[in-house]
């Protein structure tokens, strides 16, 4: 929740602020809505339908489904036919429970224990004889390609900001032993340090200050309005005679400073936490948007080519190429570059994610499909939390280690993806 820190505002009078963090989270609940709306228009899978007994209804479907997809390969005037279908066990009613005499808490506790063993047998399924080869497989590939595109994708853009503070450090302008007397400041001070100066009768008026630092400094008979600061501190400062009105120069951002027969007035409310970097912030967001763009023609073009060169070769294909693309990383030397090359990243490994997951789903019967996508999606969490807090903390460190660690991850999944059986033409279960 990077975005939750930016207290952007419009002041609204003189104690009213609306914060736009409230509108970006009505805005992201906007498609959240829209997809429970959806949700209701679409069918049951005929799986659950059979599960139920209701075979018309199943097969109903089943031909909604046919006759879609003979329409999208040009022959509408294939008829759907059916003459077996394999139904499968009804579900049963959980237990017994003991009728109205047993009180409802017990009731309840019996129903939840005897569904945690159906969920846990679901679960044991998956790792039969006949699918536990492919489990482990599908579960090393599903943690290294997670491990690797999380963690990069959320390490990057702290690496862009680090790289962006420090070349804005590199810029700090430094002034020594100044003496500044009766004179009025109304222009922006930033990226600055000043040490061991004197500022007496000086007027600092309607003015922002941005990463200014004032150490061993006094300041006597000075007046302070209508001043706005990010990143400014003053350190070992002495104020003499000294009035701060309507600012928001908090005493936190005093520093074992003295402040003798000197006033704060009418301070500046609202939001009281200090972002120094707004830039910084809004490269965060920005470089985010293009890497989730760039994944648009990936998505496009996975599609178009998944049953023609098969799930296989575009598995293992997509992580080859983004484990090049993540390995030429380290040899960007500027901002733009590097940048480029993450929507690179992004646009090519998103094949392996729709490879992935239509290989998951035709490598298990239907009994199994879903507590197997389940569990592995599971896993995928697992391993994004992982890999986003080891690749956090290189940050400011080294870029080498994450870079090699993302690579070495998808050169692993790209091998294990080739052992995998192709699922291409194949008779689902």
């Amino acid at each position: 929740f990077q975005w939750a820190k930016v207290c952007w505002s419009f002041q609204m009078g003189s104690a009213y602020q609306f914060h736009s963090w409230r509108v970006f989270v009505l805005v992201c609940a906007f498609p959240s809505v829209a997809a429970i709306a959806a949700l209701t228009t679409m069918p049951e899978s005929p799986r659950f339908f059979l599960e139920n007994g209701k075979h018309d209804e199943a097969w109903m479907i089943l031909k909604q489904v046919h006759d879609t997809n003979m329409r999208a390969k040009g022959y509408p005037e294939r008829v759907f036919s059916v003459t077996t279908i394999k139904t499968v066990k009804q579900m049963d009613e959980l237990v017994d429970m003991g009728g109205e005499a047993t009180a409802w808490h017990q009731r309840w506790r019996i129903k939840l224990t005897n569904l945690f063993h159906q969920v846990w047998g679901n679960f044991l399924t998956v790792f039969n004889p006949e699918y536990r080869r492919t489990t482990y497989m599908m579960m090393a590939v599903w943690f290294s390609m997670s491990f690797s595109y999380y963690g990069l994708t959320v390490w990057f853009p702290d690496m862009i900001k680090y790289l962006q503070k420090q070349e804005y450090s590199s810029r700090t302008k430094v002034f020594i032993k100044e003496k500044v007397e009766h004179v009025t400041f109304n222009f922006t001070l930033e990226n600055q340090i000043h040490r061991n100066g004197e500022y007496f009768n000086n007027k600092f008026l309607n003015m922002k200050m941005k990463s200014m630092v004032f150490e061993d400094s006094l300041f006597e008979e000075c007046y302070f309005e209508d001043i706005t600061s990010s990143n400014t501190f003053f350190k070992n400062c002495t104020f003499i005679s000294t009035l701060f009105y309507n600012t928001d120069l908090f005493k936190y951002r005093l520093i074992n400073s003295k402040l003798i027969n000197s006033t704060f007035l009418h301070n500046k409310e609202g939001c009281m936490l200090d972002f120094s970097d707004e830039n910084n912030a809004y490269m965060i967001y920005f470089v985010s948007f293009l890497g989730t763009l760039a994944v648009l023609p990936g998505n496009i073009v996975s599609a178009l080519l998944m049953d023609k060169i098969g799930r296989l070769r575009m598995l293992a294909g997509s992580s080859v190429i983004s484990c090049v693309s993540c390995f030429f990383l380290s040899f960007g030397n500027s901002e733009s570059a590097m940048i480029a090359l993450l929507c690179l990243f992004g646009g090519i490994s998103i094949a392996s994610w729709n490879a992935l997951d239509v290989l998951t789903v035709e490598l298990y019967p239907s009994d199994k499909r879903t507590t197997a996508f389940g569990f592995l999606n599971a896993l995928c969490k697992l391993a994004a939390v992982l890999g986003i807090s080891i690749f956090q903390s290189f940050v400011g460190i080294t870029k080498a280690v994450p870079i090699l660690f993302a690579s070495g991850a998808l050169a692993v999944g790209s091998f294990l993806a080739l052992k995998l059986p192709e699922t291409r033409g194949q008779v689902l279960q």
